[in-house]
């Protein structure tokens, strides 16, 4: 599957994006990983939305266009849609018993940050004639959230203090991944993808070596656990 392919049509605005979330989480069980991913997704753009209409982003087009391209690239998925291999991990196990809801959450904010963003960005650049450099600020604001909602996300459905142990493997698998890091790591895959664009067989090979060390991350995250 070509990971640079540019997606456009689907969705134009934010609020269509948490239209399509609601109606994701609608028809999904509870349990369901992708389920569990959705509902964050759907908090982080539903404050985006709000940060959007309240002044929030020196230029709402740009945020918009960045928020609505990396959205595009998790619908498909969600929706049925070609899956990259940095969402295999989560659709295969999704309904593991012996997978937390945390580690569900982790995944797919793995799978989402750690390679869609990327190329949300070049798909982002594309539509508005710009450079990764003009969509610094938004793309910093946009990470800033997902740090505060991946705080969260922990507090929410970390086990209480007295299920986990310093040595529990859930303590050891979360210590081995960084959405900061991951953050870091996207911003330069996607200025290097950029700067491939006239070489499009070097960007689509940059692409899927990317995608396919995401998805060893994911795989690792969602190591089923005992309860």
């Amino acid at each position: 599957m070509a990971q640079l392919e540019h997606f456009t049509n689907s969705v134009d605005s934010v609020d269509a994006v948490v239209a399509r979330m609601r109606a994701l989480d609608a028809t999904l069980p509870e349990r369901d990983g992708i389920a569990v991913f959705n509902r964050v997704y759907l908090t982080v753009t539903e404050a985006v939305g709000r940060r959007v209409d309240a002044g929030c982003f020196a230029d709402p087009r740009a945020a918009i266009a960045l928020d609505v391209r990396f959205a595009e690239r998790y619908l498909r998925v969600a929706e049925g849609g070609p899956a990259p291999a940095c969402w295999r991990p989560l659709l295969q196990l999704r309904r593991h018993p012996g997978v937390r809801p945390l580690q569900f959450a982790l995944s797919g904010i793995n799978a989402h940050i750690g390679h869609d963003l990327a190329l949300a960005v070049v798909d982002a650049c594309r539509t508005l004639g710009c450079e990764p450099v003009d969509l610094e600020d938004e793309f910093e604001h946009v990470g800033d959230l997902l740090v505060s909602l991946e705080e969260r996300v922990r507090e929410e459905l970390m086990p209480g203090p007295d299920l986990l142990q310093v040595a529990d493997p859930l303590t050891h698998l979360l210590g081995s991944w960084s959405l900061e890091r991951a953050r870091e790591a996207t911003w330069a895959a996607a200025r290097a993808l950029w700067a491939l664009r006239g070489l499009p067989d070097l960007a689509e090979e940059l692409a899927h070596r990317l995608d396919a060390a995401v998805g060893c991350a994911g795989r690792m995250l969602l190591t089923p656990l005992p309860y």
